[in-house]
């Protein structure tokens, strides 16, 4: 641990040189020493600095000195099994009527087939399910897939049909708003 630096030094710093030499010479209190106080009052007056700049070199060292790890990075291919991603079009209770439904079918992040968007409006539930069923087969025939993945639940606003009945309710009623 450093000495803490002497309080006549410190305080000797803020005097000019001639003054310093006439306080501490020999006509002062004898302390002055041509061969060490020039440095010492220099040392002190700029130790802020000095620290400050031989820690930022020390910082610049130790980061040279310890070796950049460099890890491998690779990617193994991962052949993904086709999966059928079913979309359904409702609002958000559980209990509110099925808008719409698509299904696309997905191998990883590329998109192989899509089975075109239908309208469930006035369909009941097990009319929809027998419709599943047929898409679901038509599926297995064609990329082996049993399931499908858990329902993505979209709000009847996003359908996808360009003659959706909602499309046009949405169009209206942002006219009417716009003339408010």
């Amino acid at each position: 641990m450093p000495l803490p630096p002497n309080p006549k030094c410190l305080a000797c710093i803020n005097f000019l040189r001639s003054e310093a030499m006439l306080r501490h010479g020999p006509q002062g209190d004898g302390c002055w020493d041509d061969k060490k106080c020039d440095r010492k009052r220099s040392h002190y007056r700029n130790r802020k600095q000095n620290n400050a700049k031989r820690k930022g070199n020390y910082a610049d060292q130790k980061a040279k000195k310890t070796p950049v790890e460099t890890t491998e990075t690779f990617s193994i291919p991962v052949q993904a099994p086709p999966v059928a991603l079913l979309y359904l079009y409702k609002q958000k209770p559980k209990d509110t009527h099925l808008h719409a439904l698509s299904v696309s079918v997905w191998q990883g992040s590329e998109k192989l087939a899509e089975v075109e968007p239908i309208h469930c409006m006035g369909m009941t539930n097990t009319q929809v399910n027998r419709y599943l069923k047929e898409v679901l087969k038509v599926l297995r025939d064609r990329f082996g897939i049993t399931e499908f993945e858990p329902p993505i639940r979209m709000e009847p606003t996003e359908c996808e049909i360009a003659e959706c009945p909602l499309k046009d309710k949405v169009r209206d009623s942002l006219c009417t708003s716009n003339l408010s």
